[in-house]
Parts: C-alpha cells; sequence; structure tokens
C-alpha cells in the first residue's frame, strides 16, 4: 500500500483530538464534582439526613465519572491506534470502518486515524451511506440492548481495552513521504 503522509501529529495532540467530546465532558463533570461536593458541606452542617443523601448521591455520581471518562478517554486511543495500523496496512476498507461504528467516540477514534492518513473523505462517506448523522451520540449498542450494563463487552470494550502498541512508526514514515 502507497499512502503519501502528511506530517504526523505528536501522540498527545492526537489523543486529544480523538477523545475531545469526551475530556469536555470530563472538565463538566469535575465542575459538577466541585459544586456538588460545596452543596454536601452545606447540607452536612445542616444535618438534615435525606438533603445529605441526596448531595451525596449526586457527588458520587460525578466523581466516579470522572474516572469513567478517563478510562474511556484511554480505551478510544487504543482504538485510535488500531484503526490507524488497519488503515495503514489495508487502506480504507468498509469493514474495518464497520468495526469502529458503534458509538460516537469510536467512529471519531476511526474518523482521526483516517484524517492522519489522508483518508478521512473516505470514511466519512462511509459513515453516511450507512445512516450515520452528526448527532448520533447514543451509542447503538445501548439503544440495542438495554440491559449493556451488566454486560463483559460493555465494560471490556468502553473502559478497559488493553493497551495497543502501533505497529508502524508514522513520524518516521512521513518524514519520508514525498509529500
Amino acid at each position: 500500500m502507497d499512502l503519501h503522509l502528511p506530517k504526523q501529529p505528536h501522540w498527545l495532540v492526537s489523543y486529544i483530538l480523538v477523545g475531545r467530546l469526551l475530556y469536555a465532558s470530563l472538565v463538566l463533570f469535575i465542575l459538577e464534582s466541585y459544586l456538588f461536593w460545596e452543596q454536601l458541606k452545606i447540607a452536612l452542617s445542616n444535618g438534615i439526613w435525606y438533603v445529605i443523601a441526596f448531595w451525596v448521591g449526586c457527588f458520587l455520581f460525578s466523581f466516579v465519572h470522572i474516572f469513567l471518562v478517563i478510562m474511556d478517554g484511554w480505551s478510544r486511543f487504543q482504538d485510535y491506534k488500531r484503526a490507524k495500523d488497519l488503515f495503514f496496512a489495508h487502506g480504507f476498507q468498509p469493514r474495518i470502518a464497520r468495526s469502529f461504528i458503534r458509538s460516537k467516540c469510536q467512529r471519531m477514534s476511526a474518523i482521526e486515524a483516517a484524517k492522519e492518513l489522508n483518508l478521512a473523505q473516505e470514511i466519512k462517506e462511509y459513515y453516511s451511506s450507512q445512516g450515520v448523522r452528526w448527532y448520533h451520540f447514543i451509542p447503538y449498542f445501548m439503544v440495542n440492548d438495554p440491559l449493556f450494563i451488566f454486560k463483559k463487552y460493555f465494560w471490556s470494550r468502553t473502559f478497559l481495552e488493553k493497551n495497543y502498541t502501533p505497529k508502524y512508526n508514522y513520524h518516521q514514515l512521513s518524514e519520508v513521504s514525498p509529500i
């Protein structure tokens, strides 16, 4: 496969671009946790048990989501590295793109990988032809399987993706690329 690679971004730039929606929500969960913590302190000083319980629940919900978002961002970066290797080795293939269609974050991972290989137009056209729209934020598996939270695949694919080591050194390849 003869791909002409543009200059490749630093891995941290790719990491942020892949999870930009997740990291925006991370900021919101941090702010929300702080606000709920402040409300919890007020409730503790007042000593009303049901108000305390309410603010404890709100705080824990937001605080736990901070870590879930970080883990999801890590998993999407693993998807990005895997997608980039697959697209580099095989070019754009619908079967590769289809394996990343399940959620907005996975699609963003694949699109970012394709963009860095000059394949962004092909993958965007493919997702559009499959009925994917920009506002499809809720992962398809959540709609298809309402009990997803109790399934192993949800936890392993969303938060516990194993580290993927890229097979190619894209920075080195982009330096020798004729473009």
